[in-house]
């Protein structure tokens, strides 16, 4: 898609007042000459596609960007290339201090950005999100779920400041897109997306490499996990909500992290006759995260927002501090089951 085709879509799509936004993005970004790119904790495929789809793509137009994550990235991402770019808050902070803008991408409020979110009152912020709950933080905000993936948004944004895309920009900025569509198969899927990864595949895209690479390269002691997950497996509201939980003495027993856990929830929604499926996972100590999914009716977004999380209708979650895991287990799932039993 070409600079004119795309904003052919914005205004299919009724949204002219999207493309001001975007034309005064692409003016900030312009006159900036060193551009903090800052995704969000817990990184996930879109979150790391985005971060180094945009850093890349500015670069090429002769800036100076930097990708930023205040997170561990996970090791299966780590075997794209490019992914070696993205530095830690440690890493990235000298430049963070030098920097004259940050874009912080796939967030929907500053605690999802680390200890980053400390340079936000010095900094002119933007943000670039496709998160329903996003709080609109930024100085400047391009904030619109209609959009399967932030990876989606970048393509946009990319292709109208006219970045030259190679195929491993191309394997980037597709790898978001994938992953938050579940490979292509949830209801945030439209025509529009499938005719930008016509575009990128056009473009050297791999996406078999991306599906191998993330979807068939399982450790043996995730498959060991899962099964414990599996095991501790419960149902309520007439089996149509199941949830597991992980403690932290699960990871230290098979060897894993909580990266490793990753997609474990998915699996669980896959079940039957499920309609909502929660992952509680204790990672690092004292820290629990739940994970929700729903199939195809259940609105989560009002469930996370009530517990200081937030997400999409059919993928949220949220995270407890100092709390232990009876206590969030029986708020959260005892909140869900009210909804799918009345």
């Amino acid at each position: 898609m070409n600079r004119e085709d795309i904003s052919k879509v914005i205004e299919r799509k009724g949204e002219n007042k999207i493309m001001d936004i975007v034309n005064e993005i692409i003016e900030k970004l312009g006159k900036a000459s060193k551009i903090a790119v800052v995704g969000h904790i817990m990184p996930d495929g879109d979150c790391i596609s985005s971060v180094l789809s945009l850093s890349i793509g500015l670069e090429k137009l002769g800036k100076f960007a930097m990708p930023m994550i205040d997170y561990n990235v996970p090791w299966f991402y780590r075997e794209f290339e490019g992914t070696e770019k993205i530095k830690d808050f440690e890493g990235g902070k000298k430049f963070l201090e030098e920097s004259e803008l940050l874009v912080i991408l796939d967030s929907s409020s500053p605690d999802r950005i680390g200890r980053v979110k400390e340079y936000m009152e010095r900094k002119f912020t933007i943000v670039m999100d496709h998160h329903a709950t996003n709080s609109k933080f930024g100085d400047l905000n391009w904030v619109d779920s209609n959009y399967s993936s932030v990876a989606e948004m970048v393509f946009i944004l990319n292709r109208m400041m006219n970045v030259n895309y190679d195929p491993l920009l191309a394997t980037l900025n597709l790898m978001g897109m994938a992953t938050d569509t579940g490979f292509f198969k949830y209801s945030n899927v439209s025509a529009d997306l499938f005719r930008k990864v016509a575009d990128l595949i056009e473009l050297g895209a791999d996406l078999n490499f991306i599906a191998r690479t993330i979807l068939e390269n399982k450790k043996v002691e995730q498959l060991r996990l899962f099964s414990h997950v599996l095991n501790q497996m419960k149902f309520r509201a007439n089996n149509r909500l199941v949830y597991s939980i992980v403690r932290f003495e699960d990871f230290e027993r098979y060897s894993c992290t909580e990266e490793d856990s990753s997609g474990f929830v998915n699996e669980l929604r896959s079940i039957r006759g499920v309609e909502v499926a929660i992952l509680f996972v204790e990672y690092p100590k004292g820290r629990i995260h739940a994970s929700m999914r729903s199939k195809s009716y259940y609105d989560l977004t009002k469930v996370a927002s009530e517990f200081n999380g937030g997400g999409h209708p059919r993928a949220a979650g949220a995270t407890f501090d100092d709390e232990n895991m009876e206590q969030v287990v029986k708020k959260v799932v005892g909140r869900i089951e009210r909804d799918l039993t009345n």
